[in-house]
């Protein structure tokens, strides 16, 4: 057993944990490469498509400072500013308000007695632009690029790249100086913003810990600063500055022309011209892609205002990847969606699939394995027990002919007997005890022999007809003084055969032994010798009886060593359990076999079949 045991578990057990550890870890890296690797690709779309909004918004900074020096070379100064709105009208779509203001804070243009969206223009930004109050701004100057640059007494601590970065939130603050002009006299800070949407995450993997699980948020990058509109122009050229206004964002071009140093000139966007031009750039920005994903541009609320698929509906707040814009077009950003959704789970799923298999596979393995010992260890335990029964029974079935020897040897010796009948039938008592103990002998020490590898045969040529004959009558007169009637059909021609006749004779004597055995009281043994033609020529030899018959089951466990079909249905019948097992080593030994089938009417048929001589029919 415990060698089963240590095979199981060096050449099965061990093997398959660990052929299953190291499949799960290389399908979890490699699902893990595969993501990372379509999370850069989509995310390297994603910056590229928000360069290009800021691109086309720079584009469209220069077309405005273009159209302004245009402007002023045409006419003077102080004429082109007080109609600079209704002259960028009419030239410049992508502008929805144009106005003009001094450095000193005047708002020039548009008029108050000017069109509904002047007026709501004038409304909600004249106070900032004629420096009259400070609001809350997203800052971007394309002469300067950095805080520090700013003509403030400024200081900006951005919000971390992402929310891997950083388990805490960061915050952003710009603080203004009461000295460097009408901010307010106290400083402000701001913390960052949550972003209106959250990227979706990778499916976890085992032993992987998702930013979502480990409860992070994303912050904005862009960060809002409290100032007043000349703070933020200070000495540069042109700029853009984004502000929220009524829950609407404001994204106002401005522009200084040297030739023009008093006034600065600015524009409105009209952010729905802007966003159809970006619906008509979308497509190119991503050919190689475009049967995998849907590039949507989403403004500040999460809405798609540009779709590269534009049939495409999914969860807005929650794209594969996204990308702010920037200060530009705040909390605007350009993200990713999947257009086959299930392809981010496929892999996932593939390795929970072969996670499963390999378990079960360990378990049926696990489970064999548990079997095998468990059928070894009943085994073992089954030889055990039927060696101790055979070791009884081998002391049993010598003790007991010994005894009748003994006994009937001292009454015989000690002049006790004097009828000379008995006598003669003591002799013979003692003569069929010996012949029994020598048979039971011979079986146990031929089987050792066979065990062992030892037994030799003594093959030669025999007639199978006389040798049944020989020893059905050497049996016979035993059977009869025990009230059995045996029954022999034997044909007239010899049946040859090529063996050790001596242990031919030990089959069919255990054989008829057995017979005699389980009779059940019908003592009736038929015995029968022919010819089996056919595609395999033998010679059979049958022994028939009315016995107690084989359990459903047991027809070739009989035939195992120690083996006794009827332990617990005829208690008392003498036997070890080897008659049967040495009666087929010897057959197979001979080139044959036993076989065994139930007999009509009841009972047991034994057939020793045996292949045939050279002599039948001139040929083997």
């Amino acid at each position: 057993m415990r060698k089963v045991a240590g095979i199981f578990i060096v050449a099965v057990f061990v093997p398959c944990l660990v052929l299953a550890w190291l499949a799960i870890r290389f399908l979890r890296d490699q699902q893990f490469l595969v993501e990372r690797q379509r999370s850069l690709l989509h995310q390297g779309v994603t910056d590229s498509a928000a360069q290009q909004v800021a691109g086309l918004l720079a584009a469209r900074q220069r077309e405005f400072s273009q159209i302004v020096e245009e402007f002023l070379a045409a006419r003077p100064a102080p004429q082109a500013a007080a109609a600079f709105d209704d002259h960028l009208r009419t030239i410049w779509p992508a502008s929805k308000v144009g106005f003009v203001v001094t450095t000193d804070g005047e708002l020039v243009c548009p008029q108050r007695n000017s069109r509904p969206e002047a007026r709501l223009f004038s409304a909600d930004n004249a106070s900032f632009l004629a420096n009259r109050e400070a609001a809350e701004v997203y800052w971007m100057n394309s002469v300067v690029l950095n805080a520090q640059q700013m003509p403030l007494n400024t200081s900006l601590n951005n919000a971390p790249e992402s929310a891997a970065q950083s388990a805490e939130p960061a915050t952003a603050s710009v603080t203004f100086d009461s000295t460097a002009g009408a901010s307010p006299a106290k400083s402000q800070k701001f913390s960052s913003v949550a972003r209106a949407i959250t990227p979706q995450q990778m499916p976890a993997l085992p032993g992987n810990v998702v930013a979502a699980d480990a409860g992070l948020q994303n912050y904005s990058k862009v960060a809002p600063a409290q100032a007043a509109f000349h703070q933020l122009i200070g000495d540069a050229v042109e700029g853009v500055v984004s502000r929220f206004v009524n829950d609407q964002l404001n994204v106002l071009l401005w522009y200084r022309s040297p030739r023009d140093d008093r006034h600065i000139f600015g524009a409105q966007l009209d952010l729905s011209r802007f966003a159809d031009e970006l619906r008509d750039r979308l497509p190119s920005w991503m050919p190689a892609l475009q049967q995998e994903i849907c590039l949507a541009i989403l403004d500040d609320r999460a809405k798609p205002v540009a779709l590269s698929h534009p049939d495409f509906v999914g969860n807005w707040r929650h794209p594969f990847v996204a990308t702010e814009i920037g200060e530009i077009l705040p909390h605007w950003e350009a993200a990713v969606y999947l257009l086959n959704p299930d392809q981010l789970s496929q892999s996932a799923h593939a390795i929970r699939i072969t996670l499963g298999l390999l378990i079960a596979a360990l378990i049926v393995a696990v489970g064999v394995g548990g079997w095998l010992i468990v059928a070894d260890l009943s085994r073992q335990l089954t030889l055990a027990r039927q060696k101790t029964d055979f070791v009884s029974n081998v002391s049993h079935e010598l003790k007991t002919p010994l005894t009748s020897i003994r006994m009937f040897s001292e009454l015989l010796a000690d002049g006790r007997v004097s009828d000379p009948a008995r006598q003669q039938s003591y002799l013979q008592i003692i003569t069929a005890e010996t012949a029994r103990l020598t048979r039971l002998i011979n079986n146990v020490l031929d089987f050792s022999r066979m065990e062992r590898g030892e037994k030799k045969y003594d093959m030669r040529d025999c007639d199978l007809a006389a040798l049944v004959q020989q020893t059905a009558e050497s049996y016979r007169p035993h059977l009869e003084s025990n009230g059995f009637r045996l029954e022999c059909s034997l044909p007239d021609s010899p049946i040859p055969v090529r063996g050790d006749c001596d242990a031919i004779a030990q089959v069919l004597l255990n054989l008829l032994s057995n017979a005699e055995k389980y009779s059940n009281g019908t003592k009736e043994i038929a015995i029968d010798a022919r010819v089996l033609d056919g595609s395999s020529p033998c010679a059979e030899v049958r022994i028939q009886d009315r016995g107690l018959g084989v359990p459903r089951g047991c027809e070739q466990k009989i035939f195992e060593k120690f083996f006794r079909a009827h332990d617990s249905l005829s208690g008392g019948i003498q036997g070890c359990g080897l008659g049967l097992t040495l009666a087929r080593q010897i057959a197979r030994a001979h080139g044959g076999d036993i076989h065994y089938e139930a007999r009509e009417g009841g009972g047991n048929c034994f057939s020793l079949r045996l292949p045939l001589g050279t002599d039948h029919n001139g040929s083997a």
